[in-house]
């Protein structure tokens, strides 16, 4: 079974309540299409079925900048300890590590980088902006 990590701590993932509304979708999947759905939508799963597919960097950008999404936004797939700070960058909250991960060396990631040079949702602001302003 998969380790899951949300709030930078990891959880026992329980079961979604039958009242749950959850979207997957996949690289090749539009967010355009499932914006005006996204109303009372509890969790989005962004699949990254290969390690080097980073297409849902983009989806989950989109679903935050774009399109206003504010519910759990979990990436799953094949998610490693190197893509977690990168991923956090681009909006997600929540990460399901493939099988065999160590969720607590995994942890470790997002203290990788002690700053960002690209604007991302936690820092909108460039690194030189950010100094300069």
């Amino acid at each position: 079974m998969a380790t899951l990590i949300k709030g930078r701590r990891v959880v026992a993932e329980s079961a979604p309540s039958p009242d749950a509304r959850i979207l997957r979708l996949e690289p090749t999947d539009d967010p355009a299409a499932v914006a005006g759905q996204l109303d009372g939508v509890t969790r989005i799963d962004v699949n990254f079925p290969k390690f080097g597919d980073g297409r849902g960097y983009s989806i989950a950008r989109l679903l935050r900048e774009r399109y206003g999404y504010k519910g759990e936004l979990r990436a799953v797939g094949q998610i490693t300890r190197d893509h977690l700070f990168f991923l956090e960058s681009c909006g997600f909250d929540a990460f399901e590590l493939r099988a065999g991960e160590d969720p607590h060396e995994a942890l470790a990631a997002f203290n990788d980088f002690s700053e960002s040079y690209q604007a991302s949702l936690k820092y909108p602001q460039p690194l030189f902006r950010r100094r300069a302003g």
